[in-house]
């Protein structure tokens, strides 16, 4: 549950009912810019420059604000904020609404899923000793985590930090594809490192979507309509001494695991995919159960 280090591409190709994305010689609308503090781009098939103008201004703006509530690497976001004074006032609804599916994730792993684990990944990425270690690790714990409409407080201010990098992305992923659905663009596949699908392509087939290792490989192709899908990979960034960056709080997680899930979210599908690989491969059914409308797509 560390900052991933891969590239993470922005790329929506959205097709209107009136021009379909597949049609030929159809206008693309393109947009470069910073998404999670990483490159990213946008193409929108089907729209001129001029038609989607106001559309790519809304969703940088809807990127800036959303990295505003959730990055660790704006000083000035919320959840920065948190980690710093152990106290945030008025919490936006979109950390709230994260901080309870982590909640969920939390209980039907058994703890595994718990972003509380921030100031163990930040000892490790130090090279700190082993009594910092384990100073760090005495840190964690979720049920600890206090949150409500009027405010989010950690147990132990200026200690205690949280991570929701493991779920913040597929969260960002949903909130930019009802952005999308708003402008009435029903056709989109929306690429954040997490995936969300709607509708189809422009020749009415399901939009096929390939699956990557940490090595960028890809390892199984599917299709997706109306669903999202997600995935993690234990060695996708590693820490001093080789150890992979999604830390479980009980021990090492399994080394070389790479999942992918698909939900009806991309918010669920991503912290799925970071629970499970912060688990021994036997618990997955046993996750899984508590989320009927989840498919485990990849375990390798």
């Amino acid at each position: 549950m560390s900052r991933l280090s891969r590239r993470r591409f922005l790329i929506m190709s959205a097709a209107c009912a009136a021009l379909p994305a597949a049609a030929s010689g159809a206008p693309v609308a393109h947009w470069r810019g910073i998404a999670l503090g990483a490159r990213a781009s946008l193409d929108l098939v089907g729209l001129s420059e001029a038609e989607a103008a106001p559309l790519l201004s809304s969703i940088e703006a809807e990127l800036n604000r959303l990295e505003d509530i959730f990055s660790l690497y704006r000083s000035r976001s919320q959840i920065s904020e948190l980690n710093r004074s152990g106290l945030l006032q008025q919490p936006a609804p979109e950390l709230l609404n994260v901080l309870s599916l982590c909640s969920t994730l939390h209980s039907a792993s058994d703890g595994a899923f718990d972003p509380t684990i921030q100031p163990v990944w930040r000892a490790m990425a130090a090279r700190a000793s082993a009594s910092e270690l384990t100073a760090a690790q005495e840190t964690v714990g979720w049920h600890r985590v206090r949150y409500d409409a009027d405010a989010i407080q950690l147990p132990e201010p200026g200690v205690s930090a949280l991570t929701l990098n493991g779920i913040a992305q597929g969260a960002i992923t949903d909130r930019i594809a009802a952005l999308l659905r708003s402008f009435g663009l029903r056709d989109v596949l929306v690429n954040m490192g997490e995936i969300a699908a709607m509708g189809q392509r422009g020749d009415g087939q399901d939009w096929r979507v390939g699956l990557a290792g940490h090595n960028n490989q890809v390892l199984k192709k599917i299709t997706l309509r109306e669903r999202s899908v997600a995935t993690s990979s234990v060695a996708g960034t590693l820490l001093p001494g080789d150890h992979g960056h999604i830390l479980n709080p009980f021990g090492p997680s399994p080394s070389n695991h790479t999942v992918s899930v698909s939900a009806p979210n991309a918010a669920l599908a991503d912290g799925l995919s970071t629970a499970l690989c912060a688990v021994p491969k036997e618990w997955t059914g046993r996750i899984l159960q508590s989320f009927p409308l989840a498919s485990l797509e990849l375990s390798g």
